[in-house]
């Protein structure tokens, strides 16, 4: 089974970076975002390095939900989902390969380059492994949240955007202790708000890899009767 696993966790990284979409697709999205708020905001340096911990947030937060539709729409269109519903590993362990594969492809490349584009928004350096930190605490609950609703929209034909708007709002815990983390940090979590923040967002995260699976597996099911 353990094979099994590992097997199908290398399928879908060589597949998402053989059709050069997951990673490199969210990470341009994520640079576009991030590049175009100094453009509006304007070139006040203190505004930017007070907004820069949420922006990075919310660009990172819109990036991961563009790869959403890519969990399991391509699988269930040329029948490997039923495959692999009908193999020997559950369809929660399915789950978590995809969703771990997601977020390895899509996840990881932006918390690599929300530093890099932190210098965009006059981000201080000192803040930067904070930020790195929480966003590597915090953006496995993104994927594996995501994969509840992108189980639940593999049946409708271009369903990333209805997927998006099912999983926004319970993203919504992630982005607030993600930020609350990352500004509170600054100072090397001596604060007590910086602290929980942090326990929070990680909490949330292991509650997203208990439920996430299972939730997802669910939705499978009922999809492929």
């Amino acid at each position: 089974m353990s094979r099994a696993f590992f097997a199908l966790l290398l399928r879908d990284i060589r597949l998402a970076a053989g059709v050069g979409g997951g990673g490199g697709m969210a990470v341009f999205f994520f640079l576009v975002v991030v590049a175009i708020v100094p453009l509006g905001v304007g070139p006040d340096r203190p505004m930017l390095e007070r907004l820069a911990p949420g922006m990075l947030w919310v660009a990172l937060l819109l990036a991961a939900l563009l790869t959403l539709d890519r969990l399991f729409q391509a699988d269930n269109e040329d029948g490997s989902l039923d495959l692999l519903s009908a193999g020997p590993l559950p369809l929660e362990l399915v789950a978590v390969a995809k969703s771990l594969a997601h977020w390895l492809v899509t996840g990881l490349p932006l918390v690599i380059a929300a530093p890099v584009l932190g210098l965009l928004l006059s981000l201080p350096p000192e803040t930067m492994p904070s930020l790195i930190l929480a966003m590597l605490v915090g953006t496995p609950a993104l994927s594996f949240i995501g994969a509840v609703g992108a189980a639940l929209t593999v049946g409708i034909r271009r369903g990333g955007l209805l997927a998006s708007l099912l999983v926004l709002p319970f993203y919504i815990p992630v982005l607030i202790f993600g930020v609350g983390a990352a500004s509170a940090a600054s100072a090397g979590f001596e604060g007590e708000a910086g602290r929980q923040a942090l326990l929070l967002l990680g909490a949330i995260t292991l509650g997203s890899l208990v439920i996430g699976p299972f939730g997802a597996a669910a939705a499978l099911r009922a999809n492929l009767r």
